[in-house]
C-alpha cells in the first residue's frame, strides 16, 4: 500500500517520504480501514519531530520511531475485522482514532471508532475524532460548563478551539473566544457570542470574569489567567505549548496543579480519553446541526509534510486533513 513513513525524528519536511510497504495486521479487537481522509492533529507532529522527549516514552520509539507511518485520526471504510468485531462489518463508512493513518490503509481499535454521521463529507469526518474528544471532555468533564455561564476559550480558531466554542455554545454557555486579526470572523461565525483579537485588544480589558476558562493557546502566566476567572471559576489549560524539547510547555500546567488545592479556584490540566462513547456524544451534537467541523485546507497524500508543517506554524483555521 501507498504510506507515508520516517526512519527517523525531525521536522516533517525533512524526515518524511512516500514508500510502499505492507498493509497493516489487525488484532482480534481491531478493524482493517480503508482510509479515505486523514486528519492533521497537533499530536501528528509532536510524534513526528519526536518533541518534547517525554513523547518518545510513550511507547512510540526513544531513538527512532517504532513505527514508520504517523497520523491517528480518520473516516473511511471497513476493509477487512478482527475475530472478536461484530459491531461493524465490511464496506461500513466509519471515523475515529487509528494508528499509521497517512496510509491507504490503517488499523483502528473498535473502542474508538464510531459510524460516520451520513450528512458529513470525509474531509469533515477525518477532521473530528481527536480534536472534538479533547474539546467535549474539556468543556464538559472538566470545566463542566453549565448553561448562563460565560466562558472564556483562548485559541478559538484552531482544531480544538473550533469544537470547543460550538459544544459550549450547544450546552447553553456565553462564549467569548480569543483569536488573531484574521481569524475574527471564523469564530464568530461558529457562534461565539463576543470575539477577542489578542494582537490589537487586552483580553481583561472590559472588566469580565469568567466561569471557565480553556487555554488552548497563547502561553499566558497563570497570574493573568487566574485575575480573569471568577474567585469559584475552573481553568483548564488544554494546551498552550511552549516549544521547550523537555516539557513543552507541562511545566506550566503543573504548576497549576500543585497551586490549586491551595487556591479557591480550580486549574487543572487534563490528558484526553479516545473512547467510541464520546464520539458518538460528538457525532450526535453533529446530526443536531449544533457543531460543524471547520475545514481550512486539503492536502493530497504526497504532501502530507506540507500540512503538518502548515498546522505546526499556526495558519490553520480549524483543521487541515489528507486525502489519500
Amino acid at each position: 500500500m501507498k504510506a507515508i513513513v520516517q526512519d527517523e525524528y525531525g521536522e516533517a519536511a525533512a524526515v518524511m517520504r512516500g514508500d510502499k510497504i505492507d498493509e497493516p495486521d489487525v488484532g482480534a479487537a481491531e478493524v482493517l480501514v480503508e482510509v479515505v481522509v486523514a486528519g492533521v492533529d497537533r499530536g501528528a507532529w509532536h510524534l513526528t519531530a519526536g518533541l518534547p522527549y517525554p513523547v518518545r516514552l510513550a511507547g512510540y520509539g526513544v531513538r527512532a520511531p517504532k513505527d514508520p507511518v504517523r497520523g491517528r485520526e480518520f473516516a473511511g471504510r471497513v476493509a477487512a475485522v478482527g475475530s472478536d468485531v461484530t459491531t461493524f462489518g465490511v464496506g461500513d463508512e466509519v471515523y475515529g482514532v487509528g494508528e499509521g493513518c497517512f496510509a491507504e490503509y490503517a488499523r483502528a481499535e473498535v473502542s474508538k471508532i464510531v459510524p460516520k454521521p451520513k450528512h458529513l463529507t470525509f474531509e469533515q469526518a477525518a477532521a473530528t475524532p481527536i480534536s472534538a474528544l479533547t474539546a467535549l471532555q474539556a468543556v464538559r468533564d472538566q470545566a463542566k460548563v453549565q448553561a448562563g455561564q460565560k466562558v472564556l476559550i483562548i485559541g478559538a480558531s484552531g482544531g480544538v478551539g473550533t469544537f470547543a466554542v460550538q459544544i459550549a455554545k450547544a450546552f447553553g454557555a456565553v462564549v467569548t473566544g480569543v483569536c488573531s486579526t484574521t481569524k475574527v470572523d471564523l469564530v464568530r461565525s461558529i457562534g461565539a457570542d463576543h470575539v477577542v483579537d489578542y494582537l490589537t485588544e487586552d483580553i481583561g480589558a472590559n472588566g469580565v470574569r469568567y466561569d471557565a476558562i480553556l487555554d488552548i493557546g497563547g502561553g499566558r502566566s497563570l497570574t493573568e489567567l487566574r485575575r480573569l476567572l471568577e474567585p469559584k471559576g475552573t481553568l483548564v489549560i488544554v494546551g498552550s505549548e511552549t516549544g521547550g524539547r523537555w516539557l513543552g510547555g507541562i511545566d506550566r500546567q503543573l504548576r497549576a496543579l500543585l497551586l490549586s488545592p491551595f487556591v479557591s479556584q480550580k486549574l487543572t490540566m487534563f490528558v484526553s480519553s479516545e473512547n467510541a462513547a464520546d464520539l458518538a456524544a460528538i457525532s450526535a451534537l453533529i446530526e443536531a446541526g449544533q457543531v460543524i467541523p471547520v475545514v481550512d485546507r486539503v492536502f493530497p497524500l504526497n504532501e502530507t509534510a506540507a500540512a503538518i508543517t502548515y498546522m505546526r506554524d499556526g495558519h490553520v483555521r480549524g483543521k487541515v486533513v489528507v486525502t489519500i
